[in-house]
């Protein structure tokens, strides 16, 4: 056998040599099919909308592979196995680690307990990734206590560096100990009142906040805890909205808190409980000032509650002759023309020419009709105001001279049932008007609405010199209530019967 070398030989035993040991060992493929394991169960055990929580230990999987590209970029290194090896465990240890405080926390303790908040599921993350870091290091044969605490000047550094970092997460973590608002609650987070939003996020950062601007506020949660922070939708979900109304020192203050509360009941967004209210508040220069104080569920559409209990305000006013003061201001005047408004005669003729055509009304003599006219008062009601309610005490009749209205009655605790909706030229309360009797159903305006009022002592000094008048009423209200009879009946409503109509009538105008 001869001893002079094979080049061939050599030159494969050369080529083994170059080739690094396999940095996949049993171990590594063992952990790395758990990680796949457990994000598959993940996927298949979050909901549809939750599914973007395993983002991060999926993507955390799929870069396990690249610690092998140490192995092209250093193939001369003698530590380049144990580097990619040790590199890959982390990545893979991280993944499984987080794929397990998933399944914990999103599949089975939110289904017996209120969801962790994301704060929370944050900071539980960076420890599983602290935790595989720590394993990785003890693998390795590095202290990790060591590695901390070696250099007080770089703990120092990283101290210090983190500190803004350290103090939100820690302040974010004091936030939902204390619980002082929720995702979803309105919050005003600062002394600035415009400065108010929904919360939509808290997260070991900063929470963020949505506007009624739809403006997007990102407010660090070391910042938001030490900030007085107001809360409009807790413990109670009804937040107290304040308006306030001058009124002249010549009207008393009992009747225009009656008027103002009579006004804002029923409005959009006003709650009946807790019940609105209205105190005296302070006497101004322009007159008495009003605190209205009432409670809305409608926090996002405050403007909208508060507008429209103005507007109701302001009608309310109007019908009652109450002007509100304007301030005082020096002007330099100029010579206008006078605007042209109808005079005193044109309007009793208008009202003349429409109470013509009420049946109910075309008993009386052309003075007697021109009298009701004259000492007829008109009222102005915005849209959706009631004129009259159902049950509530009154003594007149209701001419409508502009606009629409509805009118609807209600049968016990039942919902209201529509029965009709009068144009321009229609009445109605005429049986209070005659008899004094409540108001058996309630309208309300469905635009703009002008009527003419017409009282019981204005009926009554005619009724006094012609007595004969009540009989012919009682046979024409006979008949109306005959109609009102009929649609009642086919709305399914009780309708009250009309009794002695002409005795009624002779009692309550003492005839």
């Amino acid at each position: 056998m001869s001893d002079t070398p094979d080049p061939t030989t050599d030159g494969f035993l050369l080529m083994a040599q170059s080739i690094p040991t396999p940095w996949i060992s049993m171990d590594l493929l063992t952990e790395a099919l758990l990680a796949v394991g457990a994000c598959l169960l993940l996927l298949l055990s979050l909901p549809g909308g939750s599914r973007m929580r395993a983002r991060w230990p999926v993507l955390l999987l799929v870069m396990a592979p690249l610690p092998s590209m140490v192995l092209l970029l250093f193939p001369n290194f003698d530590g380049a196995v144990a580097t990619a090896r040790l590199l890959s465990r982390f990545l893979i240890l991280a993944s499984l680690f987080q794929s397990v405080l998933l399944l914990a926390t999103a599949c089975l303790w939110e289904r017996f307990r209120k969801p962790l908040p994301t704060i929370v599921i944050d900071i539980l993350r960076w420890i599983t990734v602290v935790f595989a870091f720590i394993t990785i290091l003890h693998e390795g044969g590095i202290n990790a206590q060591n590695l901390f605490t070696g250099s007080a000047v770089v703990t120092a550094a990283l101290g210090f560096a983190l500190k803004d970092t350290l103090g939100n997460v820690f302040a974010g973590l004091a936030i939902h100990a204390e619980n002082p608002f929720e995702v979803g609650d309105w919050i005003q987070y600062d002394a600035n009142p415009a400065h108010i939003g929904r919360v939509i996020e808290v997260n070991w950062r900063a929470t963020k906040v949505l506007t009624l601007d739809e403006a997007y506020v990102i407010i660090p949660n070391g910042q938001l805890a030490q900030a007085s922070i107001r809360n409009f939708t807790k413990p109670d979900p009804w937040s107290r909205r304040s308006l306030f109304v001058i009124a002249p020192y010549g009207v008393p203050t009992e009747r225009v808190q009656s008027i103002i509360l009579d006004a804002i009941r029923g409005s959009f967004g006003v709650l009946d409980h807790p019940a609105p209210s209205v105190v005296t508040n302070d006497f101004k220069d322009r007159g008495i000032e009003y605190w209205v104080r009432f409670f809305t569920r409608d926090f996002d559409k405050r403007d909208r509650v508060d507008g429209i209990a103005r507007d109701r305000i302001w009608y309310a006013f109007s019908r009652n002759a109450i002007e509100m003061p304007v301030a005082t201001h020096a002007v330099r005047l100029t010579q206008m023309p006078p605007p042209q408004v109808d005079s005193i005669e044109k309007v009793i003729d208008r009202r003349i020419a429409r109470l013509g055509t009420i049946g109910l009304l075309s008993v009386f003599q052309e003075g007697e009709l021109q009298r009701i006219a004259s000492e007829g008062v008109e009222r102005l009601f915005g849209v959706g105001e009631p004129v009259v309610r159902q049950g509530a005490s009154g003594e007149s009749l209701f001419v409508l001279l502009e606009g629409r209205v509805e009118v609807t009655a209600r049968n016990g605790n039942g919902p209201p049932t529509r029965l009709a909706t009068l144009n321009p030229g229609d009445y109605f309360g005429e049986m209070s008007l005659l008899t004094g009797a409540p108001r058996s159903a309630t309208v309300t305006a469905l635009e703009e609405t002008q009527v003419l009022e017409i009282s019981k002592d204005s009926l009554g000094r005619i009724m006094a010199l012609r007595p004969e008048l009540a009989t012919i009423l009682s046979q024409v209200l006979g008949g109306r209530m005959a109609e009102r009879d009929a649609v009642f009946a086919s709305a399914r409503q009780e309708s009250r019967g009309s009794g002695d109509l002409l005795g009624r009538i002779r009692q309550f105008f003492a005839l």
